[in-house]
């Protein structure tokens, strides 16, 4: 989609103007694209010396970074998605850092704000 642009110089400055729905749907990109910066995710763990990985960590490592990949997509906070959740900001913490095990319940809870967060932002 081509974006609507217009050049403004102010005081020396070169600023671009643009209409508010391509502002948002930029800031809708970045955010997508900001979700895949590594460095912002657990890293997953090392294979042993047979090449193979601890699968309780890996799961739970692997859960971690789609649930921050899809938050960010979302656009959500830790907080707001916690609490749209129903849940404490502490404990999604704890899965975000991949260190800790979640009840199925509280995945499922995260998960059904997710899934209507994305549906809802694809729909724009």
């Amino acid at each position: 989609m081509p974006l609507t642009t217009q050049h403004l110089n102010i005081d020396g400055k070169r600023y671009v103007l643009l209409p508010e729905a391509d502002y948002e749907s930029l800031c809708g990109r970045a955010g997508e694209a900001i979700a895949l910066d590594e460095s912002d995710l657990p890293p997953l763990p090392k294979p042993d010396k047979n090449g193979q990985f601890p699968a309780l960590e890996y799961t739970r490592v692997a859960l971690a970074r789609d649930i921050i990949r899809d938050r960010k997509a979302a656009r959500l906070t830790q907080t707001k998605l916690a609490e749209l959740a129903g849940i404490r900001q502490e404990t999604l913490s704890r899965i975000e850092s991949g260190k800790h095990k979640a009840a199925i319940k509280t995945i499922e809870k995260i998960d059904r704000v997710l899934r209507t967060k994305l549906r809802k932002r694809k729909g724009k």
